[in-house]
């Protein structure tokens, strides 16, 4: 289909904080960190875990906040504040983490997890703006374009974070440790350039009626979507799915470099694999958008489901590099495409003029969710001493999630009206 310039703009958002995902919380800071960690006598087994902590952590401010500032965004021309707010403090707190000295492992934690806040803020209210850019015939395609543009602009973000590593620094410019800084940087000004033009003319075309005290306001609206969340089965259902499956997902995204170090995995190696899952996840998650067109959004969530589940049970035989491509390249398949259709499938349910609402409560399953499974990966791996054994005990929420997804229907018109 063809796109309009607001729906670019949007797209182009993910475009932008890819360089964040890739770079700072899969490729980069994960590996600098226990770098930083080992040098200060912690061992690999426990900065493993210290980083699923800060992960967990991070996303539990977010998910307390995300209901209520979802309902004040719903309010006119709010969407956009909210949005700038959020992802200037991600902005701000990336630049920061090429600052801080190496031998202060703490602080680097802690800075990371503010960025981690911005960054989960500015997704809330980037998801809600689908609502906004796209109907309901033209969610799924817009939702999978934008995962896919992610993924490309994460690829073209970290093509040049390689260029700094192959290279020794830009032929000895920068250190190991100052590559990494470099690469905090980039995806810091990658960020700022490719969101300003839905930060400076994001258009909030759904919202509620303007009151005079919006806090009180969105608690009372809060409260009665709650107490009448009956009339909401298919959303709340949803929901539960998305709970458990999502958790999957983003634990794996946050831990597999942590994990791919245990097995003995060079960086540089590392950094391979991950380029080659983000060029596999553009066209892959384009193709979801595809099969949800010509069958159904279910089916397409169902498929990436199944996939996630054998990726985990699989993990248990992970000995080699071999083994880690494999894996790699079949999250690579799904990873985009069950995110963008899990956003789409939910933005058809939901009423449009509480859009920011609704995607607070998608938000803070999706987000409390992500504190389970690094808790979950961490603890295993600490009582078996084997990162594969922690990374294999998350087929116990994919296969949850799968339950209860078999139960939700096909959407229809009727079923997303």
């Amino acid at each position: 289909m063809k796109f309009n310039k607001q729906q670019w703009q949007w797209i182009f958002y993910d475009w932008a904080n890819s360089g964040y995902g890739i770079l700072v919380v899969t490729a980069v800071l994960p590996v600098y960190f226990k770098a930083i960690a080992s040098e200060n006598g912690i061992s690999a087994t426990n900065s493993t875990a210290l980083w699923g902590y800060a992960n967990s952590f991070g996303t539990l401010i977010v998910s307390l906040m995300a209901p209520l500032l979802g309902a004040l965004a719903d309010y006119p021309n709010s969407k956009r504040r909210w949005l700038n707010l959020f992802t200037w403090v991600g902005i701000v707190m990336t630049f920061a983490l090429a600052v801080i000295p190496v031998n202060q492992w703490v602080a680097l934690l802690i800075i990371y997890v503010l960025s981690v806040i911005g960054y989960s803020g500015g997704n809330l209210f980037y998801d809600s703006f689908l609502t906004d850019v796209a109907d309901n015939q033209q969610m799924d395609a817009v939702s999978t374009t934008g995962y896919g543009m992610g993924y490309l602009g994460g690829v073209l973000a970290f093509t040049i974070f390689l260029g700094a590593q192959l290279t020794g620094g830009f032929n000895g410019l920068l250190s190991s440790y100052g590559i990494a800084k470099f690469s905090f940087i980039l995806a810091a000004a990658w960020w700022l350039i490719f969101a300003w033009p839905l930060l400076r003319h994001g258009h909030q075309y759904h919202n509620v009626q303007a009151v005079t005290d919006p806090v009180v306001d969105s608690f009372k609206r809060l409260g009665r979507t709650l107490y009448h969340v009956k009339q909401h089965r298919k959303i709340f259902w949803f929901l539960v799915a998305y709970f458990f499956y999502i958790d999957g997902v983003d634990t794996i995204f946050t831990m597999a470099t942590a994990i791919g170090k245990d097995l003995g995995i060079e960086t540089t190696m590392l950094m391979l694999v991950l380029l080659m899952v983000q060029l596999i996840a553009f066209p892959c998650s384009i193709l979801y958008g595809w099969l949800a067109q010509k069958t159904s959004n279910r089916l397409a969530i169902l498929v990436g489901i199944i996939i996630y589940l054998f990726i985990c049970l699989d993990a248990l035989r992970l000995k080699s590099l071999a083994d880690f491509w494999i894996l790699a390249i079949l999250v690579g398949t799904s990873q985009g495409g069950l995110q963008a259709l899990s956003r789409s499938y939910f933005g058809q349910l939901i009423p449009k003029d509480s859009s920011s609402e609704f995607f607070g409560f998608y938000n803070i399953l999706g987000k409390f969710s992500a504190i389970l499974g690094p808790v979950i990966v961490g603890f295993v791996t600490q009582l078996t001493n084997k990162s594969t054994v922690g990374a294999a005990s998350l087929s116990i929420l994919f296969l949850i999630g799968l339950i209860i997804f078999l139960m939700l229907p096909r959407l229809t018109q009727e079923t997303s009206d």
